[in-house]
């Protein structure tokens, strides 16, 4: 696998194991995608897995679809990663590493007590992603701009990456710049920094071997209308599927651990 990840069937949800999983393997990438709640999925979305501070944040926004995709999104990290630690999702405590510039506490996001699992989250306009590796990983995932935004961003962009989407026009130019984009904030994510980082430092065009030396850097399948990419810190996985979470798997309580079909095997 080696510049896109391939989209998995659709196969049941994970398992809500009562005891910890095997450690991710280091050659393998789950990528999960959520899609927001509609109708009756979205009021049965069951938010008691979330702490204080992201029920605070998802009533907080101005646009109600954007508080219930930032929810649903919180609510599938924590019972995904409770997968992964053998805990119960709400028990999780969130972490944030030493930022790579400056050392500070605002680095990647990490769950305590859990050194060997990393994980990344992104959402943008109805669709979330979810990145979980052994090694440090970004995802990111956005909606394809309108043409005059990517006329505004491309000036902040790589030269090499502006070259190429000179040479492009229409919708071509549009999903190029998100392939861009995304690839960009994947592995700024991944790297720790996040956007403090400067977006004309790096390049991630289409000529992979100029990308950032020791990072992997993958085009996600998401459907029309967004694009997406993962970052993985190391040589790209030999094994990386894309899976959609069942909006059912978002709702129920109280938290059973054994309702659900296993993880993929590994």
């Amino acid at each position: 696998m080696t510049g896109h990840a391939t989209l998995a069937p659709e196969r049941p949800a994970p398992a809500r194991h009562a005891a910890p999983l095997a450690a991710v393997p280091s050659d393998r990438l789950d990528l999960w995608l959520v899609r927001a709640p509609q109708g009756a999925d979205a009021t049965a979305l069951d938010r008691s897995d979330l702490d204080a501070a992201e029920s605070h944040r998802a009533d907080s926004f101005i646009r109600p679809a954007d508080g219930l995709l930032y929810a649903a999104a919180h609510v599938a990290l924590r019972r995904l990663l409770g997968h992964y630690t053998g805990r119960h999702p709400a028990d999780l405590r969130f972490v944030r590493e030493p930022c790579p510039g400056c050392g500070g506490a605002h680095g990647r996001p990490a769950v305590a007590d859990a050194p060997s699992l990393h994980f990344s989250l992104s959402h943008s306009s109805g669709l979330a992603l979810v990145g979980v590796a052994a090694v440090p990983v970004g995802v990111d995932v956005e909606r394809l701009p309108r043409d005059e935004t990517v006329e505004v961003c491309v000036a902040a962009l790589h030269p090499g990456e502006q070259a190429e989407l000179s040479d492009t026009g229409g919708r071509e130019r549009t999903e190029l710049f998100g392939r861009i984009w995304t690839r960009k904030e994947a592995y700024l994510k991944g790297i720790g920094t996040g956007l403090s980082r400067a977006p004309s430092e790096d390049y991630l065009g289409a000529a992979r071997d100029r990308h950032p030396e020791g990072w992997s850097v993958l085009d996600v399948p998401c459907g029309p209308g967004h694009a997406a990419s993962a970052a993985v810190r190391g040589p790209a996985p030999r094994v990386v599927e894309v899976r959609t979470l069942p909006g059912a798997w978002l709702q129920g309580r109280p938290y059973d651990r054994t309702a659900a079909p296993a993880l993929p095997a590994r």
